[in-house]
């Protein structure tokens, strides 16, 4: 099951951060079809925020079409139609390996943050921020 984290810090809407987590989590293969989130009251127990804020992420998953809420049951990640994702984890030990080769070359969680934004962008084609 998923644990959400909050970052006061980040600007970005404490629904949305759940929303982006619950996103990367299914990216990632650490949820999958049929899974079950937890649930408003778990969250709003262990993150102490509003019940209101954690349905409008759950109210946003839904409406993409990427969770099913269930009355009385909960919230369970929907089955997709497409192919399972693909395994990701040599591309995981590869960017670990990448990341502790910046950091012996001094580099700072900051900087390896820019680095990857940067390549991340061009690699798309975008312009880099």
């Amino acid at each position: 099951m998923i644990e959400f984290r909050l970052d006061s810090h980040s600007g970005v809407p404490t629904y949305l951060q759940l929303v982006h987590q619950v996103k990367q989590a299914l990216r990632l293969g650490m949820l999958q079809p049929r899974d079950q989130l937890p649930t408003v009251k778990e969250v709003v127990a262990t993150l102490a925020i509003n019940p209101n804020t954690v349905l409008k992420a759950y109210r946003e998953l839904d409406h993409e079409g990427l969770v099913v809420g269930r009355r009385g049951q909960g919230t369970f990640v929907a089955v997709q139609d497409s192919a399972a994702p693909p395994d990701r984890s040599r591309l995981a030990a590869s960017l670990a390996h990448w990341i502790r080769q910046a950091q012996n070359a001094g580099c700072d969680q900051d900087d390896i943050a820019a680095l990857f934004a940067t390549a991340t962008h061009e690699a798309f084609g975008r312009r880099a921020v």
